[in-house]
């Protein structure tokens, strides 16, 4: 386990700046100005005498490294690779077509009355969220939390369309003031935009979120004026949320792959490629996560819930000691189903573990089928399901004890419903 973390640390520091040329990562700005040579274009791959991908003058089945990235100790593909018609793909094309034949089951509502607790503005107009309330009907889903990050009038709007007509469907969040944080007496603003919220029926804050640029993502900032959650203009807000018994849902750094270069050890697949932090004046990966440390030290009577996984789902070892040390850390699931579903047996105990701790979210919209191959992931032990990432999932098969925690039982204790 200590070697394969020593791995990941040294990818996301970073051992090359090369993309593929072969199959091309896309022709995004922030791929252009991080790649050796040209992504997207036809390149060498396949080319006469080549078996290999090419990138300048690299063959990569020639590279050590990534043969053994690729292959692992299996040490190749076990057959003599020759070129053909797929050398030239894209990989953001590349969509195959499973022929694995395995149990399939569909979900069409959730074991238990869900509550959501990692959701956005999804509906602008009355008619647009009444359509979400049947959709929430059909799939089960009893209440939504509303991240608005919303301050003054735009949250005001925001209860009349969601809390007017649906009181008991939706919990809404807001934000905290963000304009102008270096002015005399920002924290006494921001507090009592705070209170007023509140008041206007806010039961949580968020999604705040410091990606590296701090919570106002001013890029043009220089680090030392950013405004960061364990900074001291901040610690009357979160005070204050302690004392309302507001719950704060906040976005620490993202997925630790942000931090690698867009070349071929990239994990994700290219639409995430606009999320990369590789070489931006951002704080790492790593400074981000102290980040958390420190906010959650400073205010012990402030429930922080970490969504994402607290973007430390692939190392749940790691995420455990935090959640060991700190009780005040909650966590919610939304949109790390490829975490929980390539490591499913890991995943189901870790959420067994601290299940009065983690609350359900998904953070994707309202579609359909989307909750429903959530509650698939969760309530079924099927393998090989469609993922988003690049990778299929298998079920974690949660206990019902686990479900219903998850499901609903640690938000309304979160919520104080």
């Amino acid at each position: 386990m200590t070697k394969r973390r020593e791995f990941i640390k040294k990818s996301i520091i970073g051992t090359t700046g090369l993309t593929i040329a072969g199959l091309g990562l896309g022709s995004g700005a922030a791929g252009s100005a991080r790649s050796a040579g040209s992504a997207g274009s036809s390149g060498s791959a396949g080319s006469a005498g080549s078996t290999g991908l090419v990138q300048g003058d690299i063959v990569w089945q020639e590279d050590p490294e990534w043969m053994k990235v690729k292959f692992g100790d299996w040490g190749g593909p076990g057959v003599s690779s020759r070129p053909g018609p797929m050398d030239n793909m894209r990989l953001k094309d590349w969509a195959p077509r499973s022929l694995v034949v395995t149990k399939e089951t569909f979900v069409d509502k959730a074991r238990f009355p869900v509550i959501d607790c990692h959701l956005h503005i999804y509906g602008r107009t009355p008619e647009q969220v009444a359509e979400w309330v049947r959709t929430k009907d059909e799939v089960g889903i009893e209440k939504s939390v509303i991240l608005t990050g919303a301050t003054g009038e735009a949250f005001d709007d925001l209860v009349d369309l969601y809390l007017g007509p649906y009181p008991d469907r939706f919990i809404l969040y807001c934000g905290i003031e963000r304009d102008d944080p270096e002015a005399p007496g920002y924290s006494a603003r921001a507090v009592a935009e705070l209170d007023r919220c509140h008041s206007r029926g806010a039961r949580g804050v968020g999604e705040i979120s410091d990606k590296g640029f701090g919570i106002t993502r001013d890029t043009s900032l220089p680090r030392d004026r950013r405004l960061h959650p364990d900074d001291e203009r901040l610690d009357a807000v979160w005070q204050r949320c302690g004392e309302l018994g507001l719950p704060v849902n906040i976005h620490f750094a993202d997925h630790p792959s942000c931090w690698t270069p867009l070349d071929v050890f990239q994990e994700r697949t290219p639409d995430y490629q606009h999320f990369n932090m590789y070489e931006l004046d951002a704080l790492h990966y790593d400074e981000l996560l102290q980040i958390r440390d420190r906010t959650l030290e400073k205010h012990p009577g402030t429930i922080f819930i970490a969504c994402h996984l607290s973007n430390q789902g692939n190392d749940l070892e790691a995420l455990g000691r935090v959640m060991d040390r700190y009780p005040n850390l909650y966590l919610d699931t939304s949109a790390r189903d490829y975490e929980m579903g390539r490591t499913p047996r890991s995943s189901a105990r870790f959420l067994e573990k601290y299940m009065d701790r983690i609350v359900f979210g998904t953070d994707m919209g309202r579609r359909k089928s989307m909750f429903q191959i959530h509650w698939r992931l969760l309530e079924t032990d099927d393998e090989y399901i469609p993922g988003r990432v690049g990778w299929r999932y298998y079920g974690l098969n949660l206990s019902d004890r686990v479900l219903e925690a998850l499901y609903r039982g640690t938000a309304l204790k979160v919520h104080k419903i």
